[in-house]
């Protein structure tokens, strides 16, 4: 990702849009941010020890509307969790217009730079499905469908259904890359659900939950017996990730809650009657850490100006940054891809990458 890439075109139609919502953005701080934020916590939300330390303080690394938010780690299981959380209304403050809305277009477009880590992903239950294809297979956090668009490709016969809480998933039914679309949050939904499915996938999802072990419980549940679910989350373990600090793509605050150590992980199947049958590390790594250590701090010195959350007057100097930071922006993305390309190799000779996929399957 490029900083111009994070710019969407300034059309009279997108500006039209931005006056329309501007008035709304301007209602929801005249108050003080305090309702965006619940009580902080004192104790870890995995393994509810007290002995607990700051990981890093950050804005928001995108979007940059206003608020500061803290990532605590636990010293006793190594979970690192947001603290304080953000709240119902804080989440929808700061999801909105981010994979939808003004944001849309700009996300949708790294969505499909991913086929072939897709791809990948779905070739894992070939060993598990060696002779019929499952059935029935649901993607939790699908968005519009974009990885059962691509998995359709290797699983033809199979039925795939998103699940989101978003508008998205019942656009991907409509495009057709989605059979069936179930909106919601997924712990509301899972009872109505349950034993229905043979794969359950959910990649880049269970980091934005604000209860992981609860998701896992609704995930399991999901399952038929023998049944495969498929996960994938950044590593908090990454020493690239720690020396970088708040630069490091994946920590992505406000929206990541929750980052679960493999360890953890890995004994929560097991407490939820689920085998782990495979880990992949390395190779699943994705290579975005050096062109977004570029990125993060340009679009934090020169956000992208006029966005309906900032200031309706944009002052000189910041359209002067910005428009210095288009010009060198492609540079830069150019100057750090050997970088990218090294790093990659580095992750996947040594299985420290920045995220890590584990499959495990429902016990009989």
């Amino acid at each position: 990702m490029t900083a111009e890439a994070n710019a969407p075109e300034m059309t009279p139609e997108l500006a039209a849009q931005i006056a329309a919502i501007r008035a709304k953005y301007a209602a929801d701080v005249a108050g003080g941010l305090d309702r965006f934020f619940e009580a902080p916590r004192t104790t870890c939300p995995w393994c509810f020890s007290s002995r607990l330390r700051k990981h890093l303080t950050s804005g928001d690394q995108i979007q940059h509307k206003p608020g500061r938010f803290t990532l605590m780690a636990c010293c006793s299981c190594g979970h690192i969790f947001q603290n304080p959380r953000l709240s119902l209304e804080g989440l929808e403050y700061y999801y909105r217009d981010f994979y939808d809305g003004i944001g849309g277009a700009q996300v949708e477009a790294g969505f499909e730079l991913g086929r072939d880590g897709n791809l990948a992903r779905a070739r894992h239950l070939k060993q598990f499905f060696p002779a019929d294809p499952p059935r029935r297979w649901v993607d939790v956090g699908t968005g519009y469908g974009h990885f059962c668009r691509d998995a359709r490709e290797l699983w033809p016969d199979t039925r795939f259904e998103g699940l989101d809480m978003g508008v998205s998933v019942e656009e991907g039914k409509a495009r057709g890359w989605l059979d069936e679309a179930h909106r919601g949050f997924l712990p509301d939904l899972a009872p109505s659900l349950a034993g229905q499915f043979d794969v359950v996938s959910m990649h880049h999802y269970l980091e934005h939950t604000r209860d992981p072990r609860l998701e896992l419980d609704s995930a399991a549940m999901l399952l038929r017996e023998g049944g495969i679910l498929m996960i994938e989350v950044p590593n908090p373990e990454s020493i690239f990730g720690r020396v970088v600090g708040r630069w490091w793509f994946p920590w992505l605050q406000p929206q990541h809650l929750n980052f679960v150590p493999r360890a953890n992980l890995l004994q929560a199947f097991k407490h939820r009657g689920l085998t782990p049958v495979l880990e992949v590390r390395g190779e699943s790594h994705i290579p975005v850490d050096f062109t977004f250590l570029v990125a993060l701090p340009m679009l934090w010195f020169a956000p992208y100006p006029g966005m309906p959350w900032m200031s309706e007057d944009i002052d000189p100097d910041q359209q002067k940054r910005f428009e210095r930071v288009l010009k060198i922006g492609p540079k830069l993305h150019r100057a750090v891809q050997p970088l990218e390309k090294a790093r990659t190799r580095l992750a996947h000779l040594t299985d420290r990458g920045n995220t890590y996929r584990v499959l495990a399957r429902k016990q009989a």
